[in-house]
Parts: C-alpha cells; sequence; structure tokens
C-alpha cells in the first residue's frame, strides 16, 4: 500500500499518489508533473488512473500530460463541466485499482462539477479510509461559494452544507480527510494549519459540523476572498485537461543588464526579492513580488501573453520563480537578470527607490502619513487597522486606485500596510508606477504593530470592497 500527499508551495495545493499491487492513482495533479512521475517510478507504481475532483481554479492541471507520458485514464464525475473525462462516473459509482476502491460523491457547491471520492481499502470495505474531498471539505474550513455566480452564493452555500452533510458525514469518524488545497490557499477562508485529520475531529470544529444550516450559510455570506483574474482562465484550460508546461527554466535566457534594460520596455519586471531590498534600490517601474507572491499574484500582473523578465536574489531561484508563474498560465518569460540586481546597480543602470517605516515611527508621526491598508477585506475590518486608514486590497490596487485617488495626495507621504510587509511592497510599487513617489512600507506590517500594543480600531470605516463582490451577494 502506498500513500503520498504532494503539496505545491504557493498554491497551498494538494495531490494525492495512492498505490496498490503496482497500481496508482493520481490525484488532482498540477501542470509541471515530473514530480508525480518520478514518485511513481520511484516506488515502482504505474499511474492507472487521474482523478479530477473539480476543474480548480488556482492552477492549471496535468491531468492530460499526465495521461499523455503513461497511458493513464483520467477519471470524472460524469457532468458537463468534465470535458475530457476518459472515464466519467455516476453518483455513488466506484472504482478500483490494485486493492483500492474509489467511490465518486457529487459534492456541489464550491463549483457545480465538485466531486469527493471516499476511498476503501479490499480488507475494509464497509469503512471508508478516507475521502479526497476536492475543495468542498477543507480542514477547518469549507470551499467558497461565491465563484460560479457571486448573485447565488447563498444558495451555493446551502448546496454545499447538504452534499457535505448527506454525502460525506455518513462515512465515518474514522475516515481521513484529504482536500486539495491547505491553510493559505485562495479556495477558501479560514483553513486550518495542519495536514492531518479526521471526520471525525471535523465535527469538532468545523463550521460545517459546529453550525446549523442556516448560520453556515450567513457566514458564507459574510465570506469574502478575493477573486485572482486568473481564475476564470485557469477554468477554460482545465475543462480540457491542462496544457503542458510551454517554457522550461533552464531555456529563460540569462540578460545582461544592457541587453536587459533594452527589452524590458516592451514587458513589465517582477522583481523576487524581499521588500526591504527592493526599497533599497530597484529597477524603475518594476514590481515587487517576493518569490514565494509570485505563485498567487503573478497572475494578479501578468497573462498569457505578458512579456515578463525577472530580477531574482540568485538564479537558483529561477526554477521556483518560473513553475510558480507556469503554474498560472503565464508562459511568456523573456528572461532574467543574469548577475541580479548588482549587476544593474554595478552597470550604471537607472535606480529607483521606495522607503520604510517602522511601526513606532509611524505612530509617533502619525500625522504626517496617510495610511494605505492593502490586507483583505476581513483582515482590514475583523483583525483591527490603524485608525483611519484607507483601505483596497492589494490585487486590485492597480486596477481600481481610482476609487479611492480623492483620499491619496500624490504629495503626501504614503504608509503602505499589510500583515507583515510583503504584500505592501507589491502595492507599494503599484503606487510608484501610478505616479505616488513618497511611499513607504511599514515593515513588520500590522503584526508588529500589534505585539507593539499600539492602538487599532475595527469596522469599515474607509473601505473599498472586494470590486468583484460589491453589492451582489444575495
Amino acid at each position: 500500500m502506498f500513500f503520498q500527499r504532494i503539496k505545491t508551495p504557493g498554491l497551498a495545493h494538494n495531490a494525492y499518489l495512492l498505490g496498490d499491487k503496482q497500481e496508482a492513482v493520481l490525484v488532482d495533479p498540477r501542470r509541471d508533473v515530473e514530480e508525480y512521475l518520478t514518485l511513481a517510478r520511484e516506488n515502482d507504481l504505474i499511474i492507472k488512473y487521474v482523478i479530477e475532483t473539480h476543474r480548480q481554479e488556482d492552477f492549471v492541471i496535468g491531468s492530460k500530460e499526465i495521461a499523455e507520458k503513461t497511458g493513464a485514464k483520467i477519471v470524472s464525475l460524469d457532468h458537463a463541466l468534465f470535458g475530457h473525462s476518459d472515464i466519467r462516473l455516476k453518483d455513488r459509482e466506484t472504482l478500483t485499482a490494485g486493492g483500492l476502491t474509489f467511490k465518486a460523491l457529487h459534492t456541489p457547491g464550491h463549483t457545480p462539477e465538485s466531486t469527493s471520492y471516499a476511498v476503501f481499502l479490499k480488507d475494509i470495505p464497509d469503512h471508508a479510509w478516507g475521502v479526497l474531498t476536492g475543495d468542498t471539505l477543507f480542514i477547518g474550513e469549507t470551499g467558497r461559494t461565491d465563484l460560479t455566480d457571486p448573485k447565488k452564493t447563498r444558495e451555493h452555500a446551502g448546496v454545499l452544507f447538504d452534499a457535505v452533510h448527506e454525502k460525506i458525514a455518513p462515512l465515518g469518524d474514522q475516515t481521513l480527510l484529504w482536500p486539495a488545497h491547505g491553510s493559505g490557499s485562495v479556495c477558501g477562508g479560514n483553513i486550518a494549519e495542519r495536514d492531518e485529520s479526521t471526520l471525525g475531529l471535523e465535527r469538532t470544529c468545523n463550521p460545517v459540523f459546529t453550525k446549523d444550516r442556516a448560520a453556515f450559510i450567513e457566514a458564507k455570506l459574510r465570506e469574502r476572498i478575493p477573486r485572482p483574474p486568473y481564475f476564470s482562465r485557469m477554468e477554460r484550460l482545465n475543462l480540457q485537461g491542462g496544457i503542458p508546461v510551454a517554457k522550461k527554466p533552464d531555456g529563460i535566457p540569462m540578460l545582461p543588464a544592457k541587453k536587459f534594460a533594452s527589452e524590458i520596455k516592451q514587458g513589465i519586471v517582477l522583481d523576487g526579492r524581499e521588500p526591504e531590498a527592493f526599497a533599497g534600490g530597484h529597477i524603475p517601474g518594476s514590481y515587487s513580488v517576493w518569490l514565494e507572491g509570485m505563485a498567487i499574484f503573478g497572475g494578479w500582473l501578468a497573462n498569457q501573453t505578458t512579456p515578463v523578465y525577472l530580477v531574482l536574489d540568485s538564479m537558483d531561484q529561477l526554477e521556483t520563480a518560473v513553475l510558480s508563474l507556469a503554474r498560472l498560465g503565464v508562459d511568456n518569460i523573456q528572461g532574467a537578470l543574469a548577475g541580479g540586481f548588482a549587476a544593474w546597480r554595478d552597470a550604471g543602470q537607472p535606480l529607483a527607490y521606495s522607503g520604510t517605516v517602522a511601526p513606532r515611527e509611524l505612530a509617533d508621526a502619525r500625522d504626517k502619513f496617510i495610511v494605505l491598508d492593502v490586507r483583505d477585506d476581513t483582515e482590514f475590518e475583523d483583525e483591527g487597522h490603524i485608525a483611519d486608514a484607507r483601505h483596497l486590497y492589494v490585487g486590485y490596487s492597480e486596477e481600481h486606485l481610482g476609487r479611492i485617488k480623492d483620499d491619496l495626495d500624490r504629495k503626501a507621504t504614503i504608509a503602505v500596510v499589510c500583515s507583515v510587509g510583503h504584500r505592501a511592497g507589491l502595492a507599494a510599487s503599484i503606487l510608484r508606477r501610478n505616479g505616488y513617489h513618497n511611499v513607504k512600507n511599514l515593515l513588520g506590517g500590522m503584526t508588529a504593530w500589534t505585539k507593539l500594543e499600539l492602538p487599532t480600531t475595527k469596522g469599515s470605516d474607509h473601505s473599498v470592497t472586494t470590486p468583484d463582490i460589491e453589492g451582489k451577494r444575495e
């Protein structure tokens, strides 16, 4: 018997490889598939089936690529939103691989086609070993219910609640929980920061079990999670099983500073260094997207056709950066700066700077700053923020900056705030690109501000509600 969870850093994504008697099933693979193939090969497993729990919204899947490389059959529920499946299971129909049996359980709500798969062992056929829940049921949380139509958030929340109680709960408290995402995913809200759970444990702490149906629905209506612009494209690509990686990391050209300076005029520069380094000096007009942040925010800034140029601390980071972007469908990476920012600096190329400010420094000179908080709606309103802070989520700050332009004097000093400083660094770079030059990143963010017991307030004053769902909840 073989079981392994394969995590994707940055995306908080989980794929699973389950095997018995040399036959294996791979569940929800990402676009870059080599890790899965290597794992199967090293454990003498042949991938017989690729199971999809749903289309996935936050990354390009690798089902088609795995099938082409291994001959595996793609398995899904018999639903119109799985347009590429080789085997289409009816609700409660089963599939066998070795001594493992997988039962399809249609569990809509997160998306219409969402499906969970209960897994049974040959020796214990009447009790589920585990359940692959996709984005229906997470550890400590459930999937968001606003994706397919924000106007039907209430309806979808009720559908999800019913699906969990009617299809998953009867599997029994012993059942292990294997969701497609963990803490940090944009596919759910307050997902627990642990990888292991059972249905029995979830009954004691997961809102879908601890709240009644009405209270659960109301909680989902209050749940406001930003929707990245690449979600719709991921869904379209994944309808056909995804696409192979277009450009491998070793195929990205290393460009010397002078050539880099000439070519970046046709695209955008993503600087993967930490925000402190970016503030100290960077290429004019570049975006500050720390390395781990590329797995999400790279897709806010670029699409499949945007020419992208990378600045990294080390070429050892190139594979991480390129694959993080590729998983979001960002393929047009034209080059990386050879020698990193030091090479740019030493070549005498133009430099730009953005400032930093410490929490006590900001508190002592509060009247000299406009504060812009770029965390999400829930963080700003419920976790507390600096009094009189303006608010706009970082992902929307470039497109929707005009919605708060009357509150942002271009001549004023603006302190940008997030939880610790990474998202604020990105927002500061966006502000500079839009003509706000006196911008400072609050290093340590609200984490440091709170630890120092500096004053905070709660509520929605000066908050710009997430644009894609404003006024659309029903």
